[in-house]
C-alpha cells in the first residue's frame, strides 16, 4: 500500500519551532526515525521510505498553511495514494498540551490549514491527526500563541509528546487507523 502522512506548517526560519509547526515537527522525527532525508520537491519537502511493506512518502506543504490542501492533492495524485490512506498533521488549539487525537473526519475547527485541505480536496472526511496546543492565551491573541515558540516549561514534555506521536504514525502505516485510535486517543504527555 501507499500512504502519504502530511505535517502541517509553514516554511521559513521565522516559523520553525513554533506551535503552529508542530506539523513539521512530528514529520522530522519520523523521517529520522527511518533515516530518511527531506528533498525540495514541487510543492513541498518530501521524504521517501519503506515501512512493513508500505510505500510511504513524508510531505512537508511549502505552499504555507491556508494554501496546504493544494500541495496534498498534488502528491495525492502524483503518488496515486488513496483519501484513507493519508495522515494529516496538525496543530488544535482545543485540545491541551501534549494531548493528541487522532479522527476520521470532521470539521477545520476554523484551522486554515484543514480548511484549504477540505477546499482542495472537496471532503471532510480523511484521516487526521490533531496535537494539542493548549489555548493558554488572552481573547485575540491566538495567533500570538500559534506561531510563538515553546515555552520553556513545555520543551521536555513535548520532545514526550512528539515521540508518542512517531508510535502513532508508525502505528497508523502498520495497523490502520481504528486500530491506532483505540490505542492512542486517550494518552497524555
Amino acid at each position: 500500500m501507499r500512504f502519504l502522512i502530511v505535517g502541517l506548517g509553514n516554511i521559513g526560519d521565522k516559523y520553525s519551532g513554533t506551535r503552529h509547526n508542530i506539523g513539521f515537527t512530528i514529520l522530522d522525527e519520523v523521517a529520522r526515525e527511518f533515516s530518511s532525508d527531506f528533498s525540495v520537491q514541487k510543492l513541498g519537502l518530501i521524504s521517501t521510505f519503506t515501512y512493513s511493506s508500505n510505500s510511504v512518502v513524508l510531505l512537508k506543504p511549502s505552499t504555507y498553511m491556508n494554501m496546504s490542501g493544494k500541495s496534498v492533492r498534488y502528491w495525492m495524485g502524483k503518488k496515486k495514494i488513496d483519501l484513507e490512506n493519508i495522515l494529516i498533521i496538525t496543530d488544535d488549539i482545543f485540545l491541551p498540551f501534549g494531548r493528541f487525537r487522532l479522527k476520521t473526519k470532521g470539521s477545520s475547527g476554523g484551522h486554515n490549514g484543514l480548511g484549504s485541505i477540505e477546499e482542495f480536496l472537496n471532503t471532510t472526511e480523511y484521516p487526521r491527526f490533531r496535537f494539542g496546543v493548549g489555548n493558554d492565551f488572552l481573547k485575540g491573541s491566538q495567533i500570538d500563541h500559534v506561531l510563538g515558540k515553546w515555552d520553556l516549561h513545555e520543551i521536555e514534555e513535548l520532545k514526550e509528546g512528539v515521540k508518542k506521536s512517531v508510535l502513532a504514525v508508525k502505528s497508523f502505516l502498520k495497523f490502520g487507523l481504528s486500530k491506532t485510535m483505540n490505542d492512542f486517543n486517550k494518552k497524555m504527555l
